[in-house]
Parts: structure tokens; sequence; C-alpha cells
């Protein structure tokens, strides 16, 4: 039924893609895909640890309401990502610690809603990885409608199941399965040439020719 359903999903990235991709920050995958694939900056780090990687487990469901979190929470695999579009509603939280407990419990690699959560406080001192757009004390309701591993969208960033969702304290994203090893190589060399970078600052030999040639090129005028 139309907007009361849980699908299969078809596909998802391979385990060794996550370990590769737990090495890249958020940023720097971010630049090699030229920006666009940002989940928005109302979604916040809601926990005390490093980075989140792992293949997504979608649910889109009504603002306020929860019934399909818990069913993708009961069938997501171990390391799955569970990412709900909650519709960036504030009003209730989507979920809070006895949720993230569960999801814990079964071994998940965290939770994104774009929506409200609540227990914020014992959620943030854990070290599971949770992503939210907001805090409420007022709880869900779990009437549906919903639909599970279907397209969704959060702020214009398209997520399919399978999908490898990366978070670190800068944010989140979504890599798209058909460009996984594309994105890795770019990031990865990126990531190389900071690296790099942040030494040469720090022995004092950060060349910074390219601020006066970028000025130039733009026809700016120095006084000095």
């Amino acid at each position: 039924m139309l907007g009361f359903k849980v699908c299969k999903r078809k596909e998802t990235v391979a385990n060794d893609w996550i370990t590769k991709f737990l090495e890249l920050p958020v940023a720097n995958l971010s630049d090699v895909m030229a920006r666009m694939m940002a989940g928005g900056a109302s979604l916040r780090p809601y926990y005390t640890g490093g980075r989140m990687v792992g293949p997504a487990i979608t649910v889109k469901a009504r603002p306020g309401d929860n019934l399909m979190v818990h069913k993708a929470l009961d069938i997501a695999e171990p390391g799955d990502i569970v990412v709900v579009d909650a519709g960036g509603d504030l009003s209730n939280a989507i979920i809070g610690e006895l949720m993230v407990a569960h999801a814990e419990q079964r071994g998940l690699g965290g939770i994104v809603i774009f929506g409200a959560i609540r227990d914020s406080a014992e959620i943030l001192a854990g070290s599971f990885p949770v992503f939210a757009a907001g805090v409420t004390h007022r709880g869900p309701y779990k009437d549906g409608p919903g639909e599970v591993n279907v397209p969704i969208a959060i702020n214009g960033m398209v997520i399919n199941p399978g999908d490898l969702i990366c978070g670190d304290p800068d944010g989140l994203l979504s890599v798209p399965i058909e460009f996984i090893a594309e994105v890795y190589d770019a990031a990865s060399k990126k990531h190389a040439a900071e690296t790099k970078q942040m030494e040469n600052i720090k022995l004092g030999k950060n060349d910074r020719a390219w601020v006066d040639a970028a000025l130039a090129r733009l026809g700016c005028t120095i006084e000095l």
C-alpha cells in the first residue's frame, strides 16, 4: 500500500568500503562531491565519539510518528545506519534513549533523524552515533503512515537504501553506491594533500602565493 509499506533493500555498500571511508573526514568527502551532498547544518551530532560510516536503511515517517522507525530498527543489520526523514519537524521527538539503547544492543552503526529527539543529555553522553535536527520533550505517536527502504530526501540530499552514510562532528552526507569508488579515490587524494599541507604549515613552509595570484586574477586593488 502506497504510504504504508516495508520494502526489501535491493543493494548495499560492501563492508570493505566502510573501513576505508572511516579514515576520511566528512569535509574532504563534501569537497570532492562539489559540496552538493550535505544533509544541512540543522543535522548535528548528539554523541561523544568519532566518525559514523555505514549503509543506509531509509525511513519516510509522518512528522511526529515513529512506528516505521521501530520496524526499521528491528530489520536493520549490524552496522546499518537508520536514516529517518521526519520532515524536519521538531514538534515531537522521533526517538529517545530507549530506542537508541535498542539500536546499540543490535549492533547498528547509528541513527539519523531529520526531526527531533528527546533524552538528549543521556544520548549525548553516549558513544552511539546519533544525528538530529533538534530536541523536544514531547514524545512521538505510533500510528503511521510511513515507508521503509524507499528513496528519501533531507534538505535536498537524496538518499537511497544502501547508500553510504558518513558523519562526524562537522555533519553528515550520503555517498551514492554508484559513485563509491570515484568519491573515495578523490577524497583520499585530497586528504593526503591536506595532511601534507598541515605538515608544511607547522614547519613554516606554507606557500601563500596563490592568495595574491587569485586577487590579481580578480583585479583586486591592494593598498598597503
